[in-house]
């Protein structure tokens, strides 16, 4: 059954089963985590078949800095020095040529690896404590909504054996940015609220944006591949326009309006891109919840300087995906 803690008990409780083999949830500043030992594939694999997660998607594995990342790559660059001094702790992860320590079921068997330091001072004390980088993918079945709250975690999971270290909610609420550094032009892979120009800036170069994973290629970073944080309701991407015509079995998840226009439910959202992130996952869930015959989610608002523009490209990836088929 699985149970929530808090507080040092529950950083200590983890500890004792990631060392046991064991999985433990934790939150990130992004969405909340099923941890296992990085380096244990048989520990690894357990995340696989609680999640349903297929052996092709990679895991992005978490680290407490600079020190304990060069463990798990072949090869710290400068260019990772650069973005991990700039970024961690933070939303992005950083792909590059895999150490052998780390299984290859950690990499979907490819010569890559993820790694990112995330900004959360429970994550970090469980990595602390437990002195080794754990792996991380969101703490949900395999293709549905991530959690950004330990509640969500618990509905997700309900009857397994596992424990969820409650952080609250998640401040950023959008998986990382995933930059790949294994060629000469550095590639954003998933994008998040960290930008491409944003990097391109940090790095003193341009950085190309990855829309489509090139077809038999083993994928280098999660979330790329597939539909992905989908509610249960059928749900679609709508604009502001099409509220007029939604009726009253229809979950409206909008900004632009205070009522629902045909006296249904609704699920108001910050216009401000940044909170619309942090917001978007737990509005999909609170929806799901409704028992409406369908969700309408409406696009959010245009970004006006950079920063907006790169966290609207990456909420509206993550609907797109939502709302996919």
């Amino acid at each position: 059954m699985t149970e929530i803690l808090e507080g040092p008990t529950a950083i200590a409780t983890g500890v004792d089963r990631l060392t046991n083999g064991q999985l433990v949830a934790f939150p990130t500043e992004t969405v909340y985590g099923l941890g296992a030992d990085a380096l244990d594939g048989d520990a690894v694999a357990k995340v696989f078949a609680l999640k349903g997660r297929p052996a092709t998607n990679p895991l992005i594995v978490h680290v407490s800095g600079i020190r304990m990342a060069k463990t798990v790559v072949a090869q710290w660059t400068q260019e990772a020095e650069l973005i991990a001094k700039a970024y961690w702790p933070g939303p992005v992860t950083i792909v590059l040529a895999k150490a052998d320590c780390v299984p290859g079921i950690v990499c979907a068997n490819g010569d890559t690896v993820a790694v990112r330091c995330p900004a959360h001072p429970c994550a970090l004390a469980l990595i602390e404590a437990f002195g080794k980088p754990i792996v991380g993918p969101s703490a949900n079945p395999s293709g549905r909504i991530s959690p950004t709250t330990p509640e969500h975690v618990a509905d997700g999971f309900g009857d397994a054996d596992l424990i969820v270290i409650d952080g609250g909610h998640c401040r950023a609420g959008i998986e990382s940015t995933v930059v790949d550094l294994t060629g000469e032009v550095p590639k954003v892979l998933r994008p998040g609220i960290v930008g491409a120009y944003a990097i391109g800036e940090t790095l003193g170069k341009p950085v190309e944006c990855v829309t489509q994973q090139a077809e038999g290629s083993v994928a280098r970073s999660p979330g790329i591949v597939g539909s992905h944080y989908q509610p249960k309701t059928p749900t679609r991407l709508v604009s502001t326009e099409s509220l007029a015509s939604v009726d009253e079995s229809v979950v409206l998840i909008a900004w632009s309006i205070d009522t629902h226009p045909a006296n249904g439910s609704l699920i108001s959202m910050p216009s401000e891109l940044g909170a619309y992130a942090s917001a978007i996952y737990r509005a999909l869930h609170d929806a799901d919840k409704v028992g409406g015959e369908e969700i309408w989610i409406e696009e959010p608002m245009d970004g006006s300087s950079t920063k907006d523009q790169a966290i609207r490209a990456a909420i509206m990836e993550r609907l797109g995906r939502a709302t996919h088929g």
